[in-house]
């Protein structure tokens, strides 16, 4: 990201405020209701950023993507989130009315399993093809079932391992009927 901003800054010859910028992409991002850092939600807000110290007032240029965050297309909670006189000052732009204007075509389910040749298949094999390519789920299958680890499932094998670190007794026994788990603690076995 810190990269990006030099270059941005770079190509119009104003490298020399880096620092300038680092410090507007933490207002920024706090403006815009802390967006997790990592694309492409970053690149949204060290752009916004960048643009800001360039023009050299605050949110007078804002890109398409920052008005699509503003207006929840990047997720609801980010526009809920969002300094409300920074937001206002987003939204009140004509290229801000065209964003708002438009509605985003949602298919429905049934358009999405039929485009994905998916209707007649499970709703788990249907959001398996939905994330995953046919190679990565024909891998997947081939593996098996997944590899077993000690869990819960295992109370015994969780106690053993429990009462192994303790340091404070040399002897444990476990006693129940018949059954009897005796842990001593003592030079190694040879």
């Amino acid at each position: 990201m810190i990269s990006n901003l030099r270059f941005q800054l770079r190509k119009v010859g104003m490298e020399q405020k880096i620092d300038q910028a680092l410090e507007e992409t933490m207002q920024v991002r706090s403006e815009l209701g802390y967006p997790i850092m990592v694309t492409p939600l970053s690149q949204f807000v060290g752009s916004q950023a960048a643009i800001n110290v360039i023009v050299g007032e605050r949110y007078k240029e804002v890109t398409d993507q920052i008005i699509q965050y503003a207006l929840g297309y990047w997720g609801k909670e980010g526009a809920e989130l969002m300094a409300p006189e920074v937001k206002a000052k987003i939204l009140d732009r004509p290229r801000a009315r065209e964003w708002a204007a438009r509605q985003p075509p949602e298919p429905t389910v049934q358009e999405l399993r039929k485009k994905m040749n998916a209707e007649d298949i499970s709703d788990e094999d249907f959001l398996l093809r939905w994330n995953l390519e046919a190679k990565e789920i024909a891998a997947m299958r081939a593996a098996g079932a997944p590899k077993e680890y000690f869990t819960a499932r295992q109370p015994l094998v969780n106690l053993i391992d429990a009462l192994s670190k303790r340091t404070d007794y040399r002897q444990i026994v476990v006693q129940k009927g018949q059954m009897v788990v005796s842990l001593n603690r003592g030079a190694p076995a040879a």
